[in-house]
């Protein structure tokens, strides 16, 4: 988790990136942003920090046989070992980011190297390198006192600094490993253009901590129950959705998992829980992450799982049922009259 409340912004140097597939270029400025103005810094400080704090997945910056040949990295590595560079390498990362930025529906942007002293992440205050890009420009309007009424006026081209489009964070720490990087990136639905800044631009590799495990191995089991069961078992869906609400719960009051204690309470039958096992095999070896049999559960990560964790049956466009406990309570059946399912649902008294 990173917080803020200590941070201030050390130097912003600022440049424009375009787009090579549109035969657009760069531009550099010739030296650091102006920081005397107290409101820009603290504006600046909301745009670039506020948007961390809801994250919690920490990732390292990699490369596939000496990570000091990722670009950022060396970058990083040069600034905190001598920060009277930082402007001449601020103008190489936004080198390094137009040579990446080759998809045609990449927009053009300004681009902030900002350095940061005093960033807290998981309880280690440090400095870090920030990288931000702003691609999205709005239209404000702006209404003012004019011969006792008012006029208005707009402005095109602004930037709304409570929406970050993409960002990183990278702290000084942990450098053999690749540092510790938290990012943003707010593509949307364009997901073509979406891998240039986690995967061309930065090149990370997130990273396997109790967070990360425990996201994975829920993910993997939602998969699991909703996509691969139904290859070798004649479940419904009432019955899938009891295995989901029964790992959740699993997860919320548990301190660690343990695959075999959860295979035999929340999964149950043997040759499901060996599907399991195999199917959660496959996840690592085609992903190249490792899922340890025995962790430390993140409650912040189950929070984010419950999320996307379906217990909702939809029956035609009619009906939604809500599955929250007991599945031995809603029998399934067919109506031959109507030839028709139905649902039957016990319960006590109505809330």
């Amino acid at each position: 988790m990173v917080t803020s409340f200590e941070a201030f912004l050390d130097i912003l140097s600022v440049h424009h990136v375009g787009n090579q597939a549109q035969d657009e270029m760069y531009s550099l400025s010739d030296e650091p942003l102006d920081l005397k103005d107290e409101m820009i810094p603290r504006l600046l400080m909301q745009y670039f920090l506020a948007p961390f704090e809801k994250t919690n997945e920490v990732y390292h910056l990699m490369h596939h046989s000496d990570i000091n040949l990722n670009e950022i990295y060396s970058f990083a590595t040069q600034i905190f070992g001598d920060n009277e560079r930082f402007h001449d390498v601020s103008q190489q990362i936004a080198k390094h980011l137009y040579a990446v930025t080759t998809h045609p529906k990449i927009k053009a942007g300004e681009l902030y190297i900002g350095l940061f002293n005093n960033v807290q992440i998981e309880g280690e205050l440090l400095d870090a390198i920030g990288v931000f890009k702003s691609e999205t420009k709005e239209t404000y309007l702006k209404v003012y006192p004019d011969k006792g009424g008012f006029k208005m006026d707009y402005e095109e081209n602004g930037i709304n600094i409570n929406k970050l489009d993409k960002g990183c964070l990278i702290f000084n720490t942990a450098k053999e490993d690749g540092y510790k990087v938290v990012v943003i990136d707010k593509t949307g639905n364009n997901q073509d253009a979406a891998v240039y800044w986690k995967d061309d631009f930065l090149k990370l590799k997130i990273r396997n901590d109790a967070f990360n495990q425990t996201a994975n191995t829920l993910s993997v089991y939602k998969n699991f129950v909703t996509q691969k069961l139904d290859d070798e078992f004649d479940m419904s869906k009432a019955d899938k959705i009891d295995l989901l609400n029964r790992s959740m719960k699993y997860f919320k009051e548990k301190e660690t998992f343990d695959l075999d204690e959860f295979a035999g309470e929340v999964i149950g039958n043997e040759q499901a829980i060996e599907s399991f096992k195999n199917y959660k095999q496959q996840y690592e070896d085609e992903f190249e992450t490792p899922i340890a049999d025995s962790f430390e559960i993140s409650s912040n990560a189950v929070k984010k799982q419950a999320r996307v964790y379906k217990s909702v049956l939809k029956l035609d466009r009619n009906f939604h049922i809500y599955i929250h406990g007991d599945k031995d309570l809603i029998e399934k059946g067919f109506d031959d009259d109507k030839a028709m399912n139905y649902y039957k649902v016990f319960f006590k008294e109505e809330q």
